[in-house]
């Protein structure tokens, strides 16, 4: 049992010293399309939806992402701002998380 619970702390501090970093790029496009596409998808869902009163809510983006709207236009100008606002989200992430295992490496 003693000799167990060693090579587990062995692995354990071997494990901790090789800390896997994040290719802040791939993160990047890969936040980019989800955050794109999802914004697409929730424009368009409520122009399929239809109604009396399309996307109240989602129409407040407007305030913030010049030239949305709850539009079919304005669903591809959300995947453009959905994509530019998740790449960044993505890359800020990728970014700090390395910094922080570089910073526990030494």
């Amino acid at each position: 049992m003693g000799a167990k619970a060693v090579d587990n702390d062995d692995e354990y501090s071997r494990l901790s010293q090789r800390v896997v970093t994040i290719q802040a790029g791939v993160l990047a496009v890969v936040c980019g399309v989800v955050c794109g596409l999802g914004l697409f998808v929730m424009t368009a869902w409520l122009l399929l939806k239809g109604g009396r009163n399309v996307g109240a809510h989602l129409q407040l983006l407007r305030q913030y992402l010049i030239g949305y709207s709850v539009t079919w236009t304005g669903s591809l100008i959300g995947l453009l701002y959905g994509a530019i606002i998740g790449a960044i989200i993505g890359w800020t992430i990728g970014k700090i998380y390395n910094l922080v295992a570089q910073a526990r490496q030494r």
